[in-house]
């Protein structure tokens, strides 16, 4: 494909990621009181306590239409997920041959629910980072936490906890493909535990080293088990063309 193939084709498919996230934010707005109940859950129990003095402010005028444009905008991501992750894999298809383009299916299949559980995963976790990044407000002090910055970084969590999860998946599609090995994979495992752990620093901005342990552990088990797979595929098209190559008749001179 020429270059302007490739950029139409990145158009069309951003268009199309576009527009079904813009209907999930349109669904997203009218979810926004219950979404933003159980976001600052955590702030609430925590103002309950004696001795916390916890709440979320909207500062300007416009902060809670900016709040819950960010909710609505978020959830449309969420809700669109299994779209903008097809169109991510299938826009590297048109490179690939008929029977490669097949793994689109398995990709999105295996994607979106593990997009699902790393989102799980930030929510469920989500309480305990607050409890512990609030718990430094020394006494006496109240903590007034701006309404965007506190979404901002919860769904930020939510985001980057999903997308990790994702990652895993992706190696082994570009296995499958043949772009990458299992050998490439496993060789890379110093970098893939660095980038975990930045991702962990990322995700989890807390004092205590567990919560970051949290995300890594799944992250590495999920990348090791992709090297796993990639391995088996990698042995399995080996045998496959050294029956080939047995089954060719031997040309004499």
């Amino acid at each position: 494909m020429s270059l302007s193939g490739h950029l139409k084709e990145l158009r069309n498919r951003l268009f199309w990621s576009a527009l079904f996230i813009l209907a999930g934010s349109i669904a997203g707005w009218f979810m926004f009181d219950f979404v933003f109940d159980e976001l600052q859950r955590p702030i609430i129990e925590l103002a309950d306590k004696p001795g916390s003095n916890a709440t979320i402010n909207f500062p300007t005028v416009v902060s809670a239409f900016d709040v819950r444009l960010q909710v609505s905008i978020f959830l449309g991501v969420l809700m669109a997920s299994p779209v903008w992750l097809f169109n991510l894999w299938a826009f590297i298809t048109p490179g690939l041959k008929q029977r490669e383009k097949r793994y689109t299916i398995g990709f999105v299949l295996t994607a979106v629910p593990l997009f699902a559980a790393g989102t799980f995963l930030a929510w469920s976790s989500l309480p305990a980072f607050v409890v512990v990044l609030v718990g430094f407000t020394p006494d006496g002090g109240a903590n007034v936490i701006n309404a965007s910055e506190y979404i901002l970084f919860t769904t930020r969590i939510l985001l980057v906890f999903g997308l990790a999860f994702v990652l895993p998946v992706v190696l082994v599609m570009l296995n499958f493909a043949g772009v990458i090995t299992a050998k490439n994979i496993i060789k890379s495992w110093r970098l893939a535990i660095f980038v975990s752990a930045v991702v962990g620093a990322i995700a989890t901005p807390v004092a205590e080293p567990m919560a970051m342990f949290l995300l890594m552990i799944p992250l590495l088990l999920l990348y090791f088990l992709a090297a796993g797979i990639a391995q088996l595929h990698d042995r399995r098209i080996a045998k496959k063309l050294a029956s080939l190559e047995q089954d060719q008749p031997q040309v004499t001179e």
